[in-house]
């Protein structure tokens, strides 16, 4: 399994620990790597963020080898076997244990400030990291949680050595892996991109997590469904907060699909801000093998109608359409239709040129979304916008390319969907 960066590989591994979302958990993230993935993950949880700052002390003649471990608030973890096995001196310990109290000390105030650390007393503490590579320090991290009161400690990380997986599960009371190459040599080989995380991007992340807090009281109905689109049944996931407005349905580009971590971080974006969301496959696995089937916009918009038809019939709620790439195509010429009754319309990096001469026919106000660097794709819907009749806009995220991989660019898209879906959608409170 490869991971294009780290925000991917969080999103991944948020999905396999959605189980755990009814828990209350806490996610903390290892610094410096670990943060972006956690951050992903608390953020698909509705879970509060940190870090969890430790330092391994290692016998002093090899460093690798760690008689134990501290972390913040006094947290003190000795291996007495080691430390005897070793020879080390109790004069050492405390030699070593001193200088990492000051490294301790200096990472805790660098990334969280004078903030304190979220109490872990009688919570799951699902501890994240990047990667494995020895699992020394995510060993030491489970212990220090422990030790600082969690009831329940989970370690989740996106790869890791079969070897290494198997030794930790004795130091955790569950371990979650998405992959495990038995050819493992470093982390950084199973991503595409591996590039340090600098200090400020945690601080930053951390500030992301404390000025949007995770909303608990809002429940929402996720249900695998059948979707029937026109005789075409359709894997779809319906997500429905609870007092929900308005729902918007994903229609994915060509070589994506309802697991898209791009589309399911816009949609949790969505969940949170009460509206629904359905992201379903608008091709079968058979059709999608033929790629022209993947560009056969009539088709796809077709399918989009249909799918709009069968959710009306079991929702009452205003609907939208989200669509990314040549999905922005099909769901701007399903809403050409005349018989369309679609609130509102958001393009990702779409191609709207596609949906042909119809585009003066959509009456759902539209947002088209596109990247500043993403150059022809931005020029292709300058051209599509100038043929819009209905309410549109054209908004340009600076610096960001096709797929919105930059920092915060995937964010901002997010923002602007909901901002756009909530006015549009959800009627004003009388």
């Amino acid at each position: 399994m490869l991971f294009t960066d780290r925000m991917d590989a969080g999103r991944r591994l948020a999905d396999a620990l959605r189980h755990l979302k009814g828990e209350d958990p806490v996610v903390l993230g290892l610094p410096r790597g670990g943060v972006p993935v956690a951050f992903q993950v608390a953020r698909a949880l509705g879970a509060p963020l940190d870090v969890i700052v430790v330092r391994k002390l290692g016998v002093p003649y090899h460093r690798e080898l760690g008689f134990g471990a501290i972390g913040e608030g006094g947290v003190r973890v000795i291996s007495d076997d080691i430390v005897r096995r070793g020879r080390v001196s109790q004069k050492d310990v405390a030699t070593v244990e001193h200088s990492e109290e000051v490294e301790l000390a200096r990472q805790a105030r660098r990334f969280r400030g004078d903030r304190p650390r979220l109490a872990l007393d009688g919570r799951t503490a699902i501890v994240v990291d990047d990667g494995i590579a020895t699992g020394a320090t995510a060993a030491a991290a489970c212990e220090v949680v422990r030790a600082q009161g969690a009831a329940r400690v989970v370690l989740a990380v996106p790869v890791a050595p079969p070897d290494a997986v198997d030794w930790l599960r004795t130091k955790a009371d569950d371990v979650v892996c998405l992959s495990t190459p038995l050819g493992f040599s470093a982390v950084g080989e199973w991503y595409r991109d591996f590039s340090q995380t600098p200090d400020e991007d945690v601080v930053s992340l951390l500030a992301q997590a404390r000025a949007d807090p995770p909303h608990r009281s809002a429940r929402v109905t996720e249900a695998e469904v059948d979707v029937d689109a026109g005789g075409v049944p359709l894997t779809g996931d319906l997500a429905l907060p609870e007092g929900a407005g308005a729902v918007v349905m994903f229609a994915h580009g060509s070589g994506s699909s309802r697991h898209s971590p791009r589309n399911r971080l816009v949609a949790e974006a969505l969940n949170r801000a009460g509206l629904g969301t359905l992201l379903f496959d608008l091709l079968t696995p058979v059709e999608e093998a033929d790629r022209t089937n993947v560009f056969d916009i009539a088709t796809l918009a077709q399918r989009l109608a249909d799918a709009t038809d069968w959710l009306r019939a079991r929702v009452s709620l205003p609907i939208g359409y989200f669509g990314a790439s040549t999905g922005a195509a099909a769901a701007l010429r399903a809403a050409a239709s005349p018989d369309a009754r679609v609130g509102a319309v958001v393009s990702r990096g779409g191609r709207p040129d596609l949906a042909g001469p119809g585009l003066a026919d959509v009456r759902a106000p539209t947002l088209l979304i596109v990247g500043g660097d993403d150059t022809l794709v931005l020029d292709l819907n300058q051209q599509a916008q100038a043929q819009l009749r209905c309410e549109n806009q054209l908004e340009i995220v600076p610096g960001a390319t096709h797929l919105f991989e930059e920092p915060g660019a995937l964010d901002e898209v997010a923002d602007l969907a909901r901002d756009w879906f909530s006015r549009h959608l959800v009627p004003p409170a009388a």
